[in-house]
C-alpha cells in the first residue's frame, strides 16, 4: 500500500506538469509584424525584441508581466510601460505610456 501511494503521488505530479507546460500561453498571437490601419506606425515583435519602426532607432528589450509589457533599450531602466488593452489572431490594441490607446493590425 505505501508503494502504491509513492506512484500515486509521483503520476499525479507529473500530470500537473505535462498538463502546465503543453497549455497555451494567453499571448501566443502578441510576436509578429503589426501596423496601425493608417499605416503611421509598425510594430516588430520578436522573442527578444519590442521594435516600434517609427519611433526608435533600434529594438529594445521586453519582459512581459500579465498584460503589461516592459521595454528597454539595452538594459536600461526606468522601463517603459504598454498594457496590451486586446489582443486576438488580427488585432492588439496596446495603451501607450502616455495613456493613448494605439490599434493595431496584421
Amino acid at each position: 500500500m505505501k508503494n502504491f501511494a509513492l506512484v500515486f503521488v509521483h503520476i499525479v505530479c507529473a500530470l500537473i506538469l505535462i498538463s502546465a507546460a503543453c497549455s497555451k500561453s494567453p499571448h501566443r498571437n502578441f510576436k509578429g509584424n503589426w501596423h496601425t490601419q493608417d499605416g503611421h506606425a509598425q510594430l516588430k515583435i520578436t522573442d527578444k525584441d519590442f521594435f516600434l519602426v517609427n519611433d526608435s532607432p533600434a529594438p529594445e528589450d521586453y519582459f512581459m508581466k500579465g498584460d503589461t509589457v516592459y521595454t528597454s533599450f539595452e538594459g536600461n531602466q526606468p522601463y517603459t510601460r504598454y498594457v496590451i488593452q486586446k489582443l486576438d489572431d488580427h488585432h492588439l490594441t496596446l495603451l501607450f505610456p502616455d495613456s493613448v490607446p494605439v490599434s493595431f493590425v496584421r
